[in-house]
C-alpha cells in the first residue's frame, strides 16, 4: 500500500471518516437495523461478517471481518457516529486501539498518524468489498451459520 501523508491530516482524517461512513452504508444499506449479526456474500469471495458490539442513540460500534477457516482477519472494530455521519476505526486485528497505544494525549501528531493509517486501511478494504459486490443479509446468529 502506498504511503499517503497529507499536510492537514486532521481535516483529511475527517474527510476519510466521512467517506468510510458512506461506503459502509453503500455496502450495508440496512446497517442501522442490524440487531446482532449480518453476513455479506460475494461470488468467489470469502464471506464477510458483521457483529454489532454496542448500540446507543447516536453511535454504533461494529466489528467487520472475513473468516478464513479459523482465522478472523482482517478484523476491524469501527465506531459509527450516526448524527455526524462519520465512521472511525478503533482498532484492527493487527493494531491495538489508539487509547492503548498512546496514553499521552499530547502526542497529537503520532495519534493522528496512527488514526490515519487505521482509517486508510478501512477505506481500501471497503473499496475492495464494494468492487467485489458483497451483498448483506441479516443473520439471526453466527453460531447457526458457523455451527
Amino acid at each position: 500500500m502506498s504511503f499517503l501523508n497529507p499536510v492537514n491530516k486532521a481535516y483529511c482524517l475527517e474527510q476519510l471518516c466521512e467517506s468510510n461512513y458512506q461506503k459502509l452504508f453503500d455496502l450495508i444499506p440496512h446497517l442501522l437495523h442490524v440487531q446482532d449479526h449480518a453476513m455479506g456474500f460475494a461470488a468467489q469471495h470469502v464471506d464477510l461478517y458483521l457483529d454489532v458490539i454496542e448500540k446507543t442513540p447516536y453511535t454504533r460500534t461494529i466489528k467487520l471481518t472475513h473468516c478464513f477457516f479459523s482465522d478472523s482477519e482482517p478484523a476491524v472494530l469501527i465506531r459509527i457516529y450516526v448524527d455526524v455521519r462519520l465512521a472511525e476505526v478503533i482498532s484492527d486485528s493487527a493494531r491495538l486501539s489508539v487509547n492503548t497505544v498512546f496514553d499521552n494525549p499530547g502526542l497529537t501528531k503520532e495519534i493522528l498518524q496512527y488514526k490515519w493509517r487505521l482509517n486508510l486501511f478501512l477505506q481500501k478494504w471497503l473499496d475492495h468489498c464494494l468492487k467485489s459486490k458483497y451483498q448483506f443479509n441479516r443473520v439471526p446468529s453466527l453460531d447457526k451459520v458457523m455451527g
